[in-house]
Order: structure tokens, then sequence, then C-alpha cells
């Protein structure tokens, strides 16, 4: 296929920084100077619009006022009025600085967007939080190797700027690379290459002869583990500490190894607010309730080079064949002979975190909530994580704004919502949603997350099914800013030769707490995938004009698609959502669990028998909503309250065992199974293959219980969307 060609959008724009604070690998040319004196202009112009296009000054919306406005005219004059310069200058604002939660640089980014919010008149809110976080104070790792040579490895990023001894990410400073809530520690000892450091590698490992009792393990991130569970896994071996890289980039990849979600020491409830809380129940750190969120060994992140000298000299069994990645030349896994010498010293301290809210009050459905939302903190500078997903938001704030102009007034309300602390365990989300659980749980529509918004090419979108048909709606409606005449549903369905939505599988950023706490339809939005700066000080403003974004198309393209998904949830009579894609997922999802249970006893009867009612009450429900014409308000109402509540069904009151916090019985959020969907009975699935304390009699009986839960909580959902008490 020849080179996309790239597809103006909206207004003819684009920026970059040519007062960069870093510069990103030396690999990279500079951009040619008459590219620079063209964005230079358009980075002028945008912070025109930053600081005076307000809806309150400006007349450029004015031709747009017809006779009769019409929730579709408004969702025409919403695509009309992109401007890239516009977004291009909010990021640029963002990323100036590092901007760590809890830190006075990210109190700094707060009320830029509740400032921005305010000028828009779209009655801005705060909500502060007094939470627990983690930051690093020192830390060192020297290499010994048999010849007797020493190196002290730099922990640090070549290129990047300095950091601070002691103040670092405070003032503004990057943070040096740590992982979050890790224990202070110290470990000298041989090194183990541990490949993804799964229960498999380690299995593997076991079978050479090769023990890590006692030593440090060298893992490569890349595998279905998170960075905690790495950490967990190596910490049940029995492993002294552990160091962590990732391939390629040339920087460190900072991140937590907390295990859960939210302020460890308020698990359940929301922290205590800094002012007009009256104070909270907190748990001591040494509780078990606390502690147990954090690991009890001491790990580091690396950068690739610095990972490459000890792999280069580790001796022993040669490892096995599949454990190389992307430049690895790992030959044999130790132990040793090479020693390392690690010590960290970090500190947990308690601090205030601010959520920043807009409010566009609904006209006719005020008590029902669309939420959308993104996180504002970063490790460094942010321009992919989060900040081109703060940038889409602020845009579309303006875009709203300009809106109410013209007369528009949602049916229901809209809440679009900045939130703090993601990078810690989704801590602020966590505590807001934790605090408004009950009115959540009532009176919200649905959760819309963008959180890295433009990584590089390629839409995606993850969804809970019901949101399938709407997401399918929308792309249709939207340019591709990458390929002339074509729609972003025309060429994601080109690209995976099908219109493919994933599912929201996991707990990595803020529609977790919506969606597997709440039981909130959620949808995730985003740009692009891996990308080689993640978490690490070369995540800026230039990177992001160079490599993933140039002219700021796909950032207006993320927020066409975020902001017309919210104008239909919010304006149309009856909420788009469509259960019967929902069933059908689930049937697919239960022909993957009977070949995995192959052979075995269990039966999936309840599980089909409960699919069956609610693919039922899907199609009843499909055919009211294509008869509403005839529906009384009242009637309406009743069916969207159904629409809206039936998620709430796949929740269960005793959450997933050992993980209790966690109560939908739907989306999967562990890496112990393939199986998508089901955490339950995934999780069940995998202590039947490890197990060595239970027969497999028992272990099937706990399978076939989970199977039960899952059947039930779909026949709860079915109740619903139906909406009757007893059964016609």
């Amino acid at each position: 296929m020849p080179p996309p060609t790239a597809k103006p959008h909206g207004s003819t724009t684009a920026a970059t920084s040519f007062f960069s604070a870093i510069k990103p690998p030396p690999s990279t040319p500079p951009p040619p100077l008459y590219t620079i004196l063209f964005l230079l202009l358009l980075v002028t112009l945008g912070f025109y619009f930053l600081h005076h296009h307000s809806p309150t000054t400006t007349a450029a919306a004015d031709f747009l006022t017809p006779p009769q406005q019409t929730p579709l005219r408004f969702r025409e004059q919403f695509l009309s009025l992109s401007t890239n310069a516009t977004v291009s200058a909010y990021l640029h604002h963002l990323t100036l600085r590092p901007h760590l939660a809890g830190t006075p640089a990210s109190a700094d980014t707060a009320e830029f967007v509740h400032s921005h919010f305010r000028r828009l008149n779209l009655d801005p809110r705060r909500a502060a939080y007094r939470v627990l976080l983690s930051y690093p104070i020192r830390s060192s790792l020297t290499a010994r190797f048999p010849n007797g040579t020493a190196v002290a490895l730099s922990l640090a990023e070549e290129g990047a700027k300095k950091t601070g001894e002691t103040e670092e990410g405070r003032n503004g400073a990057v943070v040096r690379p740590y992982h979050a809530y890790s224990p202070s520690g110290a470990a000298h000892a041989e090194v183990v290459y541990v490949n993804t450091g799964s229960e498999e590698d380690y299995r593997q490992l076991a079978a050479l002869g090769v023990r890590v009792k006692g030593r440090v393990v060298l893992a490569r991130k890349g595998g279905e583990l998170s960075r905690g569970g790495v950490v967990r896994v190596a910490e049940r071996e029995g492993a002294a500490a552990v160091l962590l890289f990732v391939g390629g980039g040339g920087g460190v990849e900072r991140g937590t190894v907390m295990n859960g979600m939210g302020d460890p020491l308020s698990p359940g409830w929301a922290a205590a607010a800094e002012e007009g809380g009256g104070g909270g129940e907190r748990l001591g750190l040494e509780e078990a309730e606390a502690s147990g969120r954090f690991p009890r060994i001491p790990s580091l992140p690396l950068s690739f080079e610095d990972a490459d000298v000890i792999l280069r000299s580790l001796g022993g069994q040669t490892a096995p064949p599949g454990w190389v990645g992307p430049g690895i030349v790992a030959q044999r896994v130790g132990p040793g002979p090479t020693v390392v010498n690690l010590t960290y010293q970090g500190e947990k301290k308690e601090v205030t975190i601010q959520n920043v809210f807009a409010v566009i009050k609904g006209l006719e459905e005020p008590d029902r909530y669309v939420v959308m939302g993104n996180h504002r903190d970063a490790w460094t500078y942010g321009a992919v994580d989060p900040n081109s997903g703060t940038a889409a938001l602020l845009d579309i704030a303006r875009r709203f704004a300009l809106l109410q102009r013209n007369g528009w007034r949602p049916r229901r309300t809209i809440v679009l919502s900045s939130w703090d602390g993601e990078e810690f365990g989704m801590v602020g989300s966590t505590e807001w949603v934790e605090q408004n659980l009950v009115n959540l749980g009532a009176k919200a529509v649905a959760y819309l997350n963008v959180d890295c918004a433009v990584q590089g090419p390629g839409f995606n979108a993850a969804a809970t099914p019901q949101l399938d048909e709407l997401l399918f709606e929308v792309t249709k409606k939207v340019k591709d800013p990458d390929f002339v005449g074509a729609t972003i549903y025309d060429k994601w369905a080109a690209m995976n030769q099908a219109t493919s939505i994933e599912r929201l599988s996991g707990a990595f950023s803020d529609f977790a707490p919506f969606l597997q706490h709440g039981g909130i339809p959620s949808v995730d939005l985003f740009y692009g995938r891996e990308y080689p700066v993640y978490h690490t000080a070369f995540d800026s403003y230039e990177w992001m004009v160079k490599h993933a974004d140039p002219l700021f198309h796909r950032h207006v393209t993320i927020a066409e698609i975020w902001g017309l998904i919210a104008l239909h949830l919010a304006d149309d009579s009856i909420i788009p959502f469509n259960y019967v894609s929902y069933a059908q997922q689930l049937s697919k999802y239960t022909d993957e669990l009977s070949n995995l249970l192959d052979g075995s006893t269990i039966s999936l009867h309840p599980l089909v028998s409960a699919i069956e009612q609610f693919a039922s009450a899907a199609k009843e429900a499909e055919n009211e909503v294509k008869g509403r014409d005839g529906l009384t308000a009242l009637k309406q109402r009743a069916l969207n309250d159904r629409l809206m509540l039936t998620e709430r069904g796949f929740l269960d009151a005793d959450g997933i065992q050992s993980r209790h916090w966690f109560k939908h019985l739907g989306p999967h959020g562990d890496y112990k199974s393939k199986l998508d969907f089901f955490p339950g009975i995934a999780d069940a699935i995998h202590e039947l293959s490890v197990s060595t304390t239970m027969g497999r009699s028992g272990q099937e009986a706990a399978i076939q219980h989970e199977v039960w839960r899952a059947a039930r909580a779909i026949q709860r959902a079915a109740y619903a969307l139906r909406g009757h008490i007893f059964v016609p």
C-alpha cells in the first residue's frame, strides 16, 4: 500500500516545539526550516485561540445559528468547529513541565484546566482527596563481573533533562526512574534472567535446574503480566529484588507496582477530602489490608542499554527458545556469575490530588449523567500519556461552549472530568466513584474514557458491547485524517478485515472503577498502540510533533469521535444501547469457554440458558426501541432506565475471589487465563492448572460454582432489561 496521504481536517494547522525542555533520541533528524517556520506561525495562532477564543467574546459561530436547531444540526456544528492549532496549543501548555501527581506542577495543571472551564462558563467543580502516593529519594545499581571489574549503571536516561537528588518531581524536574510503592531495600546477589517473569517462565527455569531464591531477577516487560504482577510472581518465587527493562526506545519506563486500585489507605471507600470532608477512616500502613497492596521486595526500572550489559555477561544455562525480544541477545540465564548491588530508598507520603470537572446541566433529564474523562497527571511531560487526551477534552469543552452559544442544551447532563493520580493506580477516579457510587449506580448513563489519545497511526476502540452499534455509527460520520476520501469506519474495517471493537478486559485506565466496580457501560478510545517513549522523559510535545501527530489531525479526530458519542448519549431521546450485540458476545465467549473445558465434567448449561434469556430480553428491547414513536414520555423514561441499568446486573456483591473490589463478572481483568470474559471462571480454571492442594473433583466443583455465579449475573441483567419483577 502506498504511504497514506494526510487529509486536511478542519483548519489547516500544525504546531511544533521550538523551545521544548528536552530532546528526543538523537537518531531523529530535526524538521526542515520551512516546517519550523510554518509550525511557529500556527503555535502563535493556537495561543491566540487558547487565550482569546471564548464563546463570550467571539462571533465565530454566529453564522451557525439556523432558524430551527435539532440534535443532528448540533452534531454537524460540533464537527465544523475543529481547529488543530487550538489542540496543539493546549498540549504545548500542558507539557511545558513534568507534572507528577501530588506536586506543585501537577496542581498548576489542575488550575489550568479549571480556568479553561471557567472561561467557557461551563460550571467548573473540584474534588480533592488526601491520598497515599510514593516517591523516590535515591537509588543505585552496580554490576560486578567475573573478571573483577565493576560498573555503576546510571539508572537515568541519556539525553534527558537532569534530575535533582532530593526535590525531583516536586519543582518541575523530571523524576528519576522508579517503581511507585516499591519498598526501600537493598540486594547483593547473582542475577538470573527470567524472560517476562511469568509463572510459566519460572517453571521453565526450574526444569533447567535454575532457582531464583535469594537472587536478583532481570525481567523484560512485554508479556501478559503487569509491572506489579512481575514483582509479585518474583516475590513468591523467593527473589531478593527485581530489575525490569523494556526493549528499545532509549528511555526508562516508570510505573506503579501496587496491587489494586485507588488510595491504599481507604480501600473501598473515598479518601477524606482535604477541606470540608470532616476527616475519614484511614488504615495504618502496617495494617494487613494496606500493606498487602505493596510488594515486599524492592524493584527498579532499567534501560535496555543497562539491561543488555548484564544480559551479555550471564553464564549458566542456555536460555530457552523464545526468550528473546527486539534486540535482546540473551544466550544464558545465569545464575551469575555477574553480581549486582542494588539499593533503593523511597517514601510513601500523603498528598492532595485534585479532580477537576465541568458540568453541562441537562435540560430534560438533568439527573442522568454522561461522564467523559481523561487523567491529567503524568510521570514526566506526558505528551502522549495522558495529555494528548487532555488536549482533546479541552477542545471538546470549547466546542460544547460554542454550541451552547447557539442555543444547545443537552437533554441529559454531561460531566467532563480531569482525573488526578491515575498513574499510581487510577487513584483520583477510583476515589470519586467510591464517593458517588450510589448516585452513579442510579443515574450514570455511560463513562467515555480517553487516556493516550494519540500514540501513532490507526484508530482503536474498546467498549462494553451495547455501545458497539453507536461506535459504528459515529465512525461513519468522521473523516479519516490519514486517508483522503475515507471515514474512520472505512479504514478501521479495512485494517481489521472487520470492525473490531476490543473489550475492556483490563484495569489499566480510568474506565476500570466505572465499569468493574460501578457496572457503568464504558468505552475507551485511542490512536496507535505501543510507542517507544511510554512513561519516559522523552514523552514530550516535541516527540508528538515529530513522530505521532505532526499536524494534530489525529487529536482532532479523537475529539470528534469522543464528542459525537457523548452528544448521542446526551441528546438522543432513547439511549442508543443495543444489547443484541452483547448477547452475541456472551455466546461467543461461552463457546471459547467450552473449548477450554473440553473433556471436563463441568456443565455450561446454566450459562447457555441464562444467555438465551438475556438474548430474548435484548430482542424485546430492540423491538421496543424501534416502536418508540408510540411511547409516552413516562414509558420512554422507563425504557431508558432499563437500558441504562442493565449493565449493573453483571455486578456481584461478593466480587471476584481474591479481588473482591472488582464486582463485574463480565470483562476479565487479570493475566491468568486466555479467556477475556467471565473472570471468576477464568481464575478458577487457572487454579485447576496450578493447584497442588485440591483434588481435581474439588477444583472442578469450584469452576462449576463460578459458572453458576456468572449465569446468575446474566439473569439479573436480563431481568433489569425486561424491567419486570415477575417473569412473564
